[in-house]
């Protein structure tokens, strides 16, 4: 496949199309501000399912439907941590319940903290050492990874598994350092897992600068902390959507694009940058080669997933009913890293797939989209990928996005419009390339 300069032209045109005239930054307004979090199962989550179905609709998606999904819904309620170092007395310090934790069952929680900075420290203290106390997990987010996410990977072991494994030596509760890139006392949520064997212990985050001074004062002497938290999984799925909006192929209509973001958010702050910038770009794709009158020659769809964020039952419903309906999707592609500059599209792929995309990275060049070289898909996405579908990720620059990742400060003021239009723009270009050649 080589490109032409006609594909030159197209580029500047959505380039000029999504940067003049573009809506996902309005979009993104709305979303945040008239809705704001929208956890799966919520209310919320219900009102932005009708947002996005409306929003499909103005882009001038040829079909516009609603995919159901049930999904789980966590409630946080009232929460408190205290600390209480040496002979002092217990103050509030400010923090959040992981999601999808168990809460104290209306008890309050009082008992020493016993400081571990990672699971082989843990695994190296005796039982009985740890039975009855508060685990605090003080791993720190290394700085020295260039590519945040590569931090994450490597730090959310603690929120995921953290409370399980302390659990199992008899903690009665986990505190945990923030999965957080921030020089600020900001706590950040997100998923923790139970096993059903293990007993369900509460688990709570508190922000790097607080972190700072529990550790210390836990290397100088005894530290307590009480925990109170109301936090509950309901015991009933609640039925909510995928939303999609579709461009129909004009010569292959039967080979699908699948481009798409998240809906629903952790229940603090906006859910600005996860996901709801990777939603409205998803949404100005069909707009813009709506508004541009481009029939893409496969078919493209855009996709609001519901519930990544605590249970990933929307992308599984979307890859079940694809296996169902036969449909072959040649690509599928994700944008859920944030609402900043792009800097390139990850490809996780064979190398067949991959070297035919590799000779088109001289046109994204001028938009300053320039790495070709990583993996990436998606988690909405990673069901598609075991019916062997290829998958793709749009790349902005990681810098800022674990410092507001899960927290209060994930709100529309922290998305720049011109770094989310130009993220858009290189998502577009690329579904475009994709529909025009094809993968073989």
């Amino acid at each position: 496949m080589l490109s032409t300069a006609q594909d030159s032209l197209v580029f500047k045109n959505i380039s000029d199309e999504v940067l003049l005239h573009g809506t996902c930054y309005n979009n993104l307004r709305v979303l945040c501000k008239k809705i704001g979090n929208r956890i799966s199962g919520s209310p919320q989550a219900a009102k932005a399912v009708e947002w996005g179905q409306k929003a499909m609709q103005d882009a001038g998606a040829d079909k516009v439907w609603l995919m159901p999904a049930d999904v789980p819904r966590w409630v946080r309620g009232y929460e408190r941590l205290a600390l209480r170092y040496g002979n002092g007395k217990f103050k509030n310090v400010t923090m959040l319940s992981l999601g999808n934790s168990v809460g104290t069952d209306g008890k309050l929680l009082e008992a020493q903290i016993i400081m571990v900075n990672d699971f082989d420290e843990l695994n190296a203290l005796p039982d009985e050492q740890v039975k009855g106390k508060i685990v605090f997990f003080n791993y720190r987010f290394r700085q020295d990874f260039v590519n945040t996410f590569n931090g994450y990977g490597d730090a959310v072991r603690y929120r995921g598994f953290g409370p399980v494994e302390a659990s199992k030596k008899g903690a009665i509760a986990v505190i945990i350092r923030s999965v957080s890139t921030g020089e600020d006392d900001v706590p950040h949520t997100g998923f923790t897992r139970y096993v059903d064997s293990i007993k369900k212990i509460p688990a709570v985050a508190v922000g790097n600068y607080t972190a700072d001074t529990l550790a210390a004062a836990c290397k100088k002497g005894k530290v307590f902390a009480q925990i109170e938290s109301k936090c509950k999984l309901m015991p009933d799925l609640v039925r909510s959507y995928n939303v999609i909006g579709e461009i129909k192929g004009a010569e292959y209509p039967d080979e699908i694009i699948v481009v798409g973001g998240h809906l629903d958010s952790w229940d603090v702050g906006e859910g600005a940058s996860d996901d709801g910038a990777g939603c409205v770009q998803s949404i100005e794709v069909i707009r813009t080669l709506k508004a541009l009158g481009i029939r893409p020659k496969r078919t493209i769809r855009a996709v609001l997933f519901m519930n990544e964020e605590n249970g990933l039952k929307g992308g599984i419903a979307y890859a079940d009913s694809a296996k169902a309906n036969n449909e072959k999707h040649i690509l599928a592609v994700e944008t859920d890293a944030g609402g900043f500059t792009p800097r390139g599209i990850g490809l996780e792929m064979g190398p067949d797939q991959r070297a035919q995309i590799l000779p088109f990275r001289k046109l994204f060049m001028p938009y300053n989209v320039y790495d070709f070289e990583h993996d990436e898909g998606g988690a909405d996405i990673s069901p598609l990928e075991k019916q062997h579908v290829p998958m793709a990720g749009l790349r902005p620059d990681s810098q800022r996005y674990f410092d507001i990742h899960h927290t209060n400060n994930d709100v529309f003021e922290a998305v720049n419009h011109r770094e989310l239009k130009l993220g858009a723009v290189a998502l577009t270009q690329f579904v475009y390339l994709m529909s025009e050649y094809g993968l073989r």
